[in-house]
């Protein structure tokens, strides 16, 4: 396994959905501000630089466990696998939003609203799918940047 590749992989995909994120209301779709979210996390002001960093660090990890899947012989490094693994990255992301309401001191203040499970509160099924399609490009972003590492 290329740790420093997944590295980048990571870092490359996480702008990648970033500006998919930031791009989505100007398509219609709700707005999915997980930067914001994030850093209003632990202080109902939100401090974005934090979110960044925390959006940029989960990112780095979920590459990593891609590369460490692919290196352990689930799958390969490809496009299908890259959007297997967004795919799979999403279900699991979207659940732990069903959570984020019992944790999160932005949400308890009522400084932001709570996304609730998948985002379903923030924007229902077009939330839904554009969480779903970031993610999926965020794995494709991972596959083919990790790709020119391996």
């Amino acid at each position: 396994m290329n740790i420093l590749g997944a590295i980048i992989a990571g870092v490359v995909g996480t702008i990648v959905i970033t500006m998919v994120m930031a791009m989505a209301p100007k398509m219609g779709m709700p707005k999915m501000d997980i930067v914001g979210m994030l850093g209003s996390m632990f202080s109902p002001e939100s401090n974005r630089t934090l979110g960044m960093a925390m959006h940029l660090m989960m990112g780095v990890v979920f590459a990593i466990l891609y590369a460490l899947a692919w290196n352990t012989g689930l799958g390969t490094v490809s496009l299908l696998w890259g959007a297997v693994f967004g795919a799979i990255h999403w279900l699991i992301a979207g659940a732990m939003m069903g959570g984020m309401g019992m944790m999160h001191a932005g949400i308890k203040a009522g400084a932001m609203p709570n996304p609730g499970v998948f985002m379903l509160h923030n924007g229902g099924m077009m939330a839904f799918m554009g969480g779903l399609m970031g993610h999926v490009i965020f794995g494709l972003v991972v596959a083919l940047v990790y790709g020119l590492f391996v």
